[in-house]
C-alpha cells in the first residue's frame, strides 16, 4: 500500500530520551521528560494517562505539530532509520500523510469548513501524487465507507457542518488511512464515537495493521480500548512513562501506584450507581414527560427527501432523578434533548414540563422557561466564552434574567464552592483551566439560575477516567443536595450505569427499550441493547476488580 516504505529491519518508530518543554510567562515548563518508546511494524502501542500527562505532546512531537510555544530540546525520533528531528522540512512533508497518517481528536477544528468532505479525503492522494483526480475521488469514497460512513457517495459531496460529530471524526480517520501509511498516530480517535462505531473504526485500523504491517501509536484515556486493541500499553504520568507491558500485565497486575489509580477510576459495568437515591425516581407527577415526539430534517441535495431524526419518542423523568439516554451517533438522542430544551420545535408530539405543556411556547414565556431548564454541553472549551472570566461566565445566565452585577458575582462565588473549584478561579479565563475544571465551570453556569432540570449532552466523553469519575461524583452530590433532575445523554453505557436511575435506549430515532437501569443492563430485552453492551471495550478487564 505504501510508496517509499521505510527500511524493513529495526523498529518502525523509535523514540529515545525525548524531552519537550513549553515556554510560559515564568520560563519553561517540562511536558515530556526523557521518554523512550518503540513501535514495531504491525504493532499497536497504546499510550495512556490523564490529561496533562504528556501523551499527546509525545505523539505530536513525532509529526512536528507542536505549538509554537513548545520546544523539543533533547532526544531522537527515529522513523524507518531516519531521525525526524533533523530531516528537512520538505522530507517531513513528504512523509506526513503518505508514510505517517495522523488522526486528530477534534474534527471541528481539523476539517476545512468550506471544502467538501470527498475533496478533503482525496487531497492527501493528490498532494503525494498517488493517483489522478478521478482515481482520488473514487478512493476517497472507498475510504469513507471503510471508516464506517453510510451513503459515502452522498457524504463525499457534503460539507463538515452537515455531518454529526461522530461522522466528522470518521472523516478524519478516512483522511489518515486513505494513502496506506506505514505508521498511524491516533490521538484519541474514538473519544467522540459510540461503542458500536468505535468498534468498527478500531476493527478497521486493526485490519490495516495486520494486512499491511502498519504500526499504530494509539493515544487514549480509555483503558478499555487499550485493553482490547493494544499489543503493549505504555502508561504516562507527569511527562514520564512509568510502566510498559502487555494489557494482561498492565491491567491485571499493575506495578506502579499511578497505574493502579487509573484502573480504580475507570467506569465499570459491574459497578452500581455512585450514590443510591430513592428520592424522585417516581414521586407524584413527572418533571418531564414527552409523548410521540417527532422531528424531521430536509436532506441537502436530495430534492425534498427528509430524515426522520426523532420518530415517536416517549420519555418520562421523575423529579430529582436521572434519565440516561443512550444510542449510537445519529440515533436521535441529542436531537431529542434539544427538543426537550425547546431549542428545536417538534413536528409532532407533546412536551410536558412540571405539569405544563411547553410544546408551543414562544416569546417571553419560552424565555422564562430557560431559567428552569439548563444545558451542559459536551465540549466546555467551545461552549465557554474565551473572552470572559469564569465569574462573568457563571453569572451570564443570571444577567439575562435581570439579576444585578453584585448579586451575580456573589452567586458565582457560591457556585464555585459548590462545584469544588478554588475561589481564585473566578478571575481566570477558560484557556487557563484544565478540561475537568472547564466542565465544572459549565456545570456551575447551568446551575446559576437554580433550574429544576439540567440536560447534560455527553458531559464527560472528552475527559480522562479520573476526571470523569470526579465529575460524575460531583453531579451525584449536587443532585442529592439540590434535588435537580438530569436528562443525561451519552454513548458510554458504563457511565450511564453509574449515574442514571432509568435508561432509554435509542435506535434510528426511536426508543427501543426503557426501564430501570439495572434491569436494562442486567436483563436486556432488545437485540440492539445486547449489541451495544457486547461492543463495550475492555468490559471484562477494566474496572472488574481483576
Amino acid at each position: 500500500m505504501s510508496g517509499s516504505t521505510p527500511q524493513a529491519d529495526g523498529p518502525l518508530l523509535e523514540i529515545t530520551d525525548l524531552a519537550v518543554r513549553y515556554r510560559g510567562r515564568h520560563g519553561y515548563v517540562d511536558a515530556v521528560r526523557g521518554v523512550d518508546l518503540v513501535v514495531a511494524r504491525g504493532e499497536t502501542v497504546a499510550l495512556v494517562g490523564e490529561s496533562g500527562s504528556g501523551k499527546s505532546t509525545t505523539a505530536l512531537s513525532v509529526i512536528g505539530l507542536l505549538s509554537t510555544q513548545a520546544e523539543v530540546w533533547r532526544g531522537r525520533i527515529g522513523f524507518g532509520g531516519e531521525d525526524l528531528r533533523v530531516v528537512s522540512r520538505r522530507r517531513r512533508a513528504a512523509l506526513l500523510g503518505r508514510e505517517i497518517g495522523f488522526i486528530p481528536q477534534d474534527p471541528t477544528v481539523s476539517l476545512n469548513p468550506v471544502k467538501r468532505i470527498g475533496d478533503q479525503v482525496a487531497e492527501v492522494l493528490l498532494i503525494h501524487g498517488v493517483t489522478d483526480r478521478a482515481g482520488a475521488a473514487e478512493q476517497a469514497v472507498t475510504a469513507l465507507a471503510a471508516a464506517g460512513i453510510d451513503h459515502p457517495e452522498i457524504r463525499a459531496r457534503q460539507y463538515p457542518h452537515e455531518l454529526s460529530g461522530g461522522m466528522r471524526q470518521r472523516v478524519l480517520i478516512a483522511i489518515a488511512l486513505v494513502a496506506g501509511p506505514s505508521l498511524v498516530i491516533a490521538d484519541e480517535p474514538t473519544s467522540a464515537l459510540d461503542v458500536t462505531v468505535q468498534r468498527q473504526i478500531l476493527d478497521n485500523i486493526g485490519e490495516l495493521t495486520r494486512s499491511a504491517g502498519t504500526g499504530v501509536l494509539l493515544v487514549t484515556h480509555d483503558l478499555g480500548v487499550a485493553a482490547d486493541r493494544a499489543d503493549r500499553i505504555a502508561v504516562m504520568s507527569e511527562g514520564r512513562i512509568v510502566e510498559v507491558g502487555t494489557p494482561s500485565v498492565i491491567l491485571g497486575d499493575p506495578e506502579h501506584p499511578y497505574t493502579r489509580s487509573l484502573i480504580a477510576a475507570a467506569p465499570s459495568l459491574q459497578a452500581g450507581r455512585r450514590h443510591h437515591r430513592t428520592a424522585g425516581v417516581e414521586v407524584g407527577r413527572p418533571l418531564l414527560e414527552v409523548t410521540g415526539l417527532t422531528k424531521e430534517f430536509a436532506l441537502p441535495g436530495t430534492h425534498g427527501q427528509v430524515l426522520r431524526a426523532v420518530d415517536g419518542v416517549d420519555l418520562r423523568l421523575g423529579r430529582g432523578a436521572t434519565l440516561g439516554v443512550v444510542g449510537e451517533s445519529g440515533s436521535g438522542k441529542s436531537t431529542t434533548a434539544r427538543l426537550a430544551l425547546r431549542l428545536l420545535a417538534p413536528d409532532a408530539g407533546r412536551i410536558v414540563f412540571d405539569g405544563e405543556d411547553i410544546t408551543d411556547l414562544t416569546g417571553e414565556r419560552l424565555r422564562q422557561l430557560r431559567r428552569r431548564i439548563q444545558l451542559v454541553q459536551q465540549n466546555p472549551y467551545a461552549s465557554l466564552n474565551p473572552r470572559l472570566t469564569v465569574g462573568a461566565i457563571i453569572a451570564e445566565p443570571l444577567a439575562s434574567f435581570g439579576t444585578g452585577r453584585r448579586a451575580g458575582r456573589a452567586r458565582a462565588a457560591e457556585l464555585l464552592d459548590l462545584v469544588v473549584l478554588p475561589a481564585a478561579v473566578i478571575h481566570r479565563r477558560p484557556h487557563e483551566l484544565s478540561g475537568g475544571q472547564r466542565q465544572r465551570v459549565a456545570i456551575a453556569r447551568a446551575l446559576a439560575p437554580r433550574p429544576d432540570l439540567v440536560v447534560l449532552d455527553e458531559p464527560v466523553s472528552a475527559l480522562d477516567v479520573r476526571v470523569q469519575a470526579q465529575i460524575l461524583d460531583l453531579l451525584a452530590d449536587l443532585q442529592g443536595e439540590l434535588g435537580v433532575g438530569y436528562l443525561f445523554i451519552s454513548h458510554d453505557l458504563a457511565v450511564i450505569r453509574q449515574i442514571a436511575d432509568t435508561v432509554a435506549v435509542m435506535l434510528a430515532g426511536r426508543v427501543v427499550e426503557t426501564g430501570v437501569t439495572e434491569d436494562v443492563f442486567d436483563r436486556p430485552q432488545h437485540d440492539y441493547t445486547r449489541r451495544l453492551l457486547a461492543a463495550i471495550p475492555g468490559r471484562h478487564v477494566v474496572g472488574s476488580g481483576t
